[in-house]
């Protein structure tokens, strides 16, 4: 079964609705190839100044290279972009929000081996999350044409719904092959892996990924992104990065204010959440 793509005009709420029966799909040249390599320009000192991965799961030939918010004015934009926005509010609409979960290019090397097929969820400890209840929505952007031969990610699709903590092989996913500014859009349940990159050149991608707001971010964002430059950050950005509450109460600081404060006081929304919401919503579960 073959990853589906949609073309870029695709409403948020039809992707959302293969991402219930896949969990993958491909939004096919949702920016211009030109948006991707600016970002590869603003990122450039970061990425050449980084190591290689440590392990055989981070890639012992891949860099990944985060703290986009931070470093790139374009790569923001792309954190922000609606499309993809609007179908991870959708694909998480059980949670009262959501927020930016990490952000990384990952540039895998000429000769890397295919990366072992896992769960993405799996970085939350390994928790067993039911099956259904998703708590990621993730992106990956072509930064280069992704192809079997250079290691374009690979996804069991509506592997979603299987059993957790299997052992997928390789055999058994399918590449998500896309053109430079398209980008492939999956869940956290999915099982899937970055190929072997068989080429000789460096296969790119951008890795933004979203999760409901009562988890850990896997990117520590408020450190990742100086107070000097969260000060300067949209209001919309700076909620998504974490300075909002998670849930009636979670994220507050001090003495019940609204954790926007840290960084920009008059932003600042007096008392708790929305506990009635909050508690209709646990009664629809």
């Amino acid at each position: 079964m073959a990853v589906e793509h949609v073309p870029a005009s695709t409403d948020p709420a039809r992707i959302a609705e293969i991402l219930k029966r896949d969990a993958a799909v491909v939004v096919d040249r949702l920016v211009a190839p030109e948006i991707m390599d600016r970002v590869r320009d603003e990122m450039r000192p970061f990425t050449d100044a980084n190591r290689l991965g440590p392990d055989d799961f981070t890639g012992r030939n891949t860099k990944r290279t985060g703290a986009l918010v931070a470093r790139s004015e374009t790569g923001r934009k792309l954190v922000m972009d609606p499309t993809v926005l609007a179908t991870a509010r959708t694909v998480l609409a059980h949670a009262t929000s959501i927020q930016l979960h990490l952000t990384q290019i990952i540039a895998i090397g000429p000769g890397e081996p295919a990366q072992a097929i896992h769960r993405d969820q799996w970085a939350f400890d390994f928790f067993p999350f039911p099956k259904g209840y998703e708590v990621q929505c993730n992106t990956i952007w072509a930064m280069t044409d992704f192809t079997e031969h250079n290691g374009a990610t690979r996804v069991v699709p509506g592997s979603h719904l299987h059993d957790d903590k299997l052992q997928y092989k390789l055999e058994d996913s399918v590449p998500a092959e896309m053109e430079k500014g398209s980008v492939l859009i999956y869940t956290g349940a999915v099982y899937h892996g970055g190929g072997a990159n068989q080429s000789d050149a460096i296969r790119e991608g951008l890795n933004i990924t979203y999760n409901v707001s009562w988890l850990r971010q896997e990117e520590n964002q408020y450190l990742s992104v100086p107070a000097g430059v969260a000060r300067e950050l949209p209001e919309d950005l700076l909620r998504l990065i974490g300075y909002a509450r998670g849930a009636y109460a979670l994220g507050y600081i001090d003495d019940l204010r609204d954790p926007i404060e840290a960084v920009r006081p008059d932003l600042s929304k007096a008392g708790f959440g929305d506990l009635e919401s909050a508690q209709s919503r646990q009664r629809g579960r």
